[in-house]
């Protein structure tokens, strides 16, 4: 039997044609790729509180009649710019909380100076951090405040809460939050202590530059060219791969107690961690705990996130896991559906 016998011979011209107009569809399509610009993001209407060296502390501007008691205090990655959370209208988290009656502050980085390289963790977490929720408390008029950290952002909400166990954090939200350095596979393999020098690099360059942090677009960049001709896919790949290039440089000596307290030494896993000569140990976190992660997350893999719950103090805790990785958790088609209600619910009853 030859292998023509099993097609459908009468089909052919018109997968011809079809291949071919998408042929010219990607061609037309990449053309107006490169000249175009991106979507305009990080929009939703807020007001500057405070500008302090890297820190900006931003608060949005309420959508709904009625507002929820206690205001909630977003912490990014250090990493990363705040604008994930605030794409474009209708797939905006930023957005989606004010409207369900939400008062949403942000603790969001810019790129550290060349003279802040001196930046240490206990600036950030002794410091930054305590400055922006007594920021919050006075313009809310609040004393209780619920902290949601995104990813880096997370463990330094952890670290927080952990020296400050008494309050005002009322609520704890973490979003792919590693714990566990040991399972940062990416991350290990980059900072491997058997050739990497991690004080040879700070002491050289200073603030470290985004490009020393591991990140690969390679796959995305293929899938791109495979659905150029797709306008809802090519709006939303300019929106993550904007987000995904916008990485911003850590401070030196930051970099450093991050390579050395967690990436070698694991001291949040072990419970040795201590920020400033002060002890983080983050059993000493009671307040109610949501952590959600992703089953896809090739940035904090599950087994990186997975002992936080089981780690935490609080009687009030609970994991999600849903499907999708690192950044579509939180943003685009899978959050909206999925992460974004419920927060809302396990959120809405906790901020009263």
């Amino acid at each position: 039997m030859s292998a023509a016998a099993g097609l459908d011979l009468a089909s052919i011209p018109e997968r011809i044609r079809t291949e071919v107009q998408r042929a010219i569809q990607r061609s037309i399509k990449g053309v107006e790729y490169i000249a175009s610009s991106g979507p305009s993001l990080g929009s939703t209407p807020k007001d500057t509180l405070s500008v302090r060296g890297t820190m900006n502390l931003y608060h949005y501007r309420p959508m709904a009649d009625e507002i929820y008691r206690v205001p909630i205090l977003i912490v990014m990655a250090t990493t990363n710019r705040g604008y994930i959370l605030d794409m474009v209208p209708g797939q905006s988290f930023i957005e989606f909380l004010l409207k369900r009656g939400y008062d949403v502050y942000m603790l969001d980085w810019t790129a550290p100076k060349p003279e802040e390289k001196s930046l240490r963790m206990e600036d950030y977490v002794l410091d930054f951090i305590p400055d922006c929720i007594r920021h919050v408390q006075r313009d809310s008029g609040e004393t209780d405040v619920t902290v949601i950290g995104y990813c880096f952002g997370g463990v330094l909400s952890l670290l927080y809460g952990s020296i400050f166990p008494d309050g005002p954090m009322k609520n704890l939200i973490c979003f792919t939050t590693p714990v566990d350095f040991r399972e940062m596979k990416l991350f290990r393999n980059f900072s491997d202590q058997r050739y990497f020098d991690v004080d040879r690099l700070v002491d050289s360059v200073g603030n470290v530059p985004p490009e020393m942090i591991p990140a690969s677009r390679a796959a995305s960049q293929v899938q791109l060219w495979d659905n150029i001709w797709n306008d809802e896919y090519v709006k939303s790949y300019r929106m993550f791969d904007r987000w995904a290039t916008d990485t911003l440089p850590l401070a030196g000596e930051y970099f450093r107690s991050i390579t050395r307290d967690l990436m070698w030494d694991n001291k949040l896993y072990n419970d040795t961690m201590s920020v400033g000569g002060r002890p983080a140990d983050i059993s000493r976190i009671t307040v109610p705990m949501l952590h959600a992660v992703a089953e896809h997350d090739h940035i904090v893999p599950y087994d990186a996130a997975k002992p936080l719950i089981q780690k935490i103090g609080s009687a009030d805790k609970q994991e999600v896991i849903l499907k999708g990785g690192h950044v579509s958790l939180v943003a685009g088609a899978n959050a909206i559906k999925r992460l974004w209600p419920k927060l809302d619910s396990w959120l809405g009853e906790r901020s009263i």
